[in-house]
């Protein structure tokens, strides 16, 4: 069994930082893409990054120029930094890991989610 524990949400100000932070943990032969979703009230769940085991990132165009995704392969925790938050950004963030358990086989895990919220 694999969980993914996601960190570091909370109520910011607008134009405020978080930090978010996702760390795999049990039975993990190898990792392979990570990334950060977002799902809003009444909303889908959307991308809004993703980064490779080689550090190759992807951001949706909501989130490019202010959030930064990173990884630590070692520790197998993947990170969100979000600066200059506005309140669309407003929402629960999940991560998402594509785990290799044994060799070959590979499956699609997901956080329970952390709450961002900003407002003044």
């Amino acid at each position: 069994q694999v969980q993914l524990v996601e960190s570091g949400g909370g109520l910011v100000q607008p134009g405020g930082s978080l930090r978010l932070s996702c760390a795999a943990s049990g039975s993990i032969f190898s990792i392979n893409a990570m990334g950060w979703y977002r799902q809003a009230p009444g909303n889908q769940r959307d991308m809004v990054a993703g980064i490779t085991t080689g550090g190759s990132t992807n951001y949706a165009v909501s989130a490019k120029g202010r959030f930064t995704i990173s990884r630590d392969n070692a520790k197998n925790t993947v990170y969100l930094q979000m600066n200059s938050l506005k309140p669309e950004d407003t929402a629960v963030y999940y991560c998402n890991a594509g785990v290799e358990v044994v060799v070959g086989d590979d499956y699609d895990f997901w956080g329970k989610g952390t709450q961002v919220t900003v407002s003044s």
